[in-house]
């Protein structure tokens, strides 16, 4: 049910529910065909033309019925596809930049990109499980009115086979949830082979190390933890048919012997179980499907994105104009300490105490590992001081106010990232001043800009790093930080940046 609720969004219940109505009456007009097949078997009594009405009508609200719930239900899978990526996107943004750091950019790319795909999968085949769900009830509803003592037996038997089904996938579940994880190893792998294809390039020996120590064996624990799922869901299915047929074959043999024999109640059982047999093994099939969706599920939530959050969580700035003639920014015994390493050690950085000024130029250095990226994110908001407090102009920036006081920064980090367009600016002149700063950064004769899009970004380190102090220069922002920009600049340039 958890995974349920979270794929189907609070607006989309009214579809959903109106879906499963239609479905319902798909299932009771399957029942009334059983019926009334096995009274045309049966008995001679009712007329031709009323039996040729009937099957008529309940041919008629069947195919309806059956047409008007897949579009329902297909209409809500494709609203719930949409607001699950747009959802999900949202909750990303929301969640704690350390806290995504923390978890690790494969784990994040396998959440967007494998979990996203097996919960859509999952939403895809609700409308089939629906409707399946929907011929039973019928059926059942059915075979209750044959004989409702032999409804007890057949309800028995199905009960029977639903917790041996849930003992014998239990351990399936477990050996896909081993794959998952496996996929987590794996992507770390590919980030690996892209980020660092130069080097494995001009090293033979660290490629074919690479390929056989870390892709083969990823790869190949991967496959046998997935086989291992597919074979025990084979197990549990190859249970429920011996069960099924064993129902089967007791009413047509066993039942006969009874002393309460009646023909016309068998037959409907007979054909209403052979009827139901499809929908059965469609819901057997669905459920790896579930199966791998809740998982998904469970990694989405690891990595920090509740999906059952209710709400839009991505943060809303205040409903405050960003202050451009703001005086003074305080750090009052701000400080911040990364978890502990494998060792036990844990940096941290500060207590800090001191004012940054409206108008002043100023410079941050330090050797490697000494903490002025941690400084810079705590600067700019990214990060929140476990102890002590910023403030500006006074006002203490908590978790309530923090993204708005992050509008107040304009930023090239070393890590930066180039988005191919304009996103988020605005104005009549926008192409033109982008124009004159590409002049000024002599980059005009390298690419153009026109509907706020980039003509390109494949360039050169140096260059991109020109582009996204463009972007910088566009933002207009109070503040500016600046990680070592200047770092794969030529030497002209760099006299030009200071």
């Amino acid at each position: 049910m958890s995974l349920l609720f979270a794929l189907v969004p609070a607006r989309s219940w009214l579809v959903a529910g109106a879906a499963v109505v239609a479905g319902l009456v798909s299932g009771a007009a399957s029942a009334g065909l059983i019926a009334l097949v096995n009274t045309a078997i049966h008995h001679a009594r009712p007329s031709r033309s009323l039996l040729i009405a009937g099957f008529v009508g309940l041919v008629t609200t069947k195919v309806v019925s059956q047409a008007l719930a897949r579009l329902l239900l297909n209409r809500f899978t494709q609203r719930t596809l949409a607001e699950l990526c747009r959802d999900l996107s949202r909750k990303v943004l929301a969640t704690p930049l350390r806290d995504l750091e923390h978890v690790g950019i494969p784990r994040i790319l396998a959440t967007l990109t494998d979990d996203v795909a097996w919960l859509g999968w999952a939403a895809q085949n609700v409308p089939a499980v629906a409707m399946t769900a929907a011929v039973l009830v019928g059926c059942a509803m059915y075979l209750g009115w044959l004989s409702p003592s032999t409804l007890l037996a057949v309800a028995f038997v199905v009960v029977i086979g639903m917790i041996g089904y849930r003992l014998l996938t239990a351990r399936a579940y477990r050996s896909l949830q081993r794959a998952r994880d496996t996929r987590d190893v794996l992507f770390h792998h590919f980030r690996a082979l892209t980020e660092g294809m130069k080097e494995l390039k001009l090293h033979a020996p660290r490629r074919e190390a690479f390929l056989s120590e870390r892709i083969a064996t990823a790869t190949e624990d991967l496959r046998q933890h997935a086989l291992a799922g597919i074979r025990r869901h084979l197990v549990a299915d190859t249970w429920n048919q011996i069960l099924f047929y064993g129902l089967l074959g007791g009413l047509l043999f066993a039942a006969p012997a009874g002393s309460g024999y009646d023909t016309e109640a068998v037959t409907g059982y007979v054909l209403a179980i052979l009827y139901m047999m499809a929908p059965v093994w469609g819901i057997f099939e669905a459920w790896p499907i579930f199966a791998r969706g809740r998982i998904a599920l469970e990694k989405i939530r690891e990595v920090g994105v509740s999906l059952t959050a209710v709400g839009d969580q991505t943060p809303t700035p205040w409903r405050v104009e960003v202050p451009h003639e703001w005086r003074r920014l305080d750090f009052e015994g701000a400080m911040f300490t990364y978890q502990p390493d494998l060792d036990g050690n844990a940096f941290a950085l500060g207590p800090l105490d001191l004012t940054l000024r409206r108008g002043e130029l100023v410079f941050l250095t330090g050797g490697n590992g000494s903490g002025k990226s941690t400084f810079v994110k705590m600067l700019t908001g990214l990060y929140s001081p476990q102890v002590g407090t910023i403030r500006l102009d006074g006002l203490a920036i908590t978790d309530k106010n923090r993204d708005w006081y992050s509008q107040l920064f304009s930023a090239v980090f070393s890590d930066f990232y180039l988005f191919d367009s304009l996103l988020g600016l605005s104005g009549p002149d926008l192409d033109a001043r982008a124009q004159r700063h590409l002049v000024e950064l002599e980059l005009d004769g390298t690419l153009q800009i026109r509907n706020r899009t980039l003509s390109t970004t494949a360039l050169s380190q140096g260059q991109r790093k020109r582009l996204a102090l463009l972007t910088a220069f566009l933002e207009d922002r109070p503040i500016y930080v600046f990680d070592e920009w200047a770092a794969d600049q030529d030497v002209h340039y760099r006299e030009i940046f200071y």
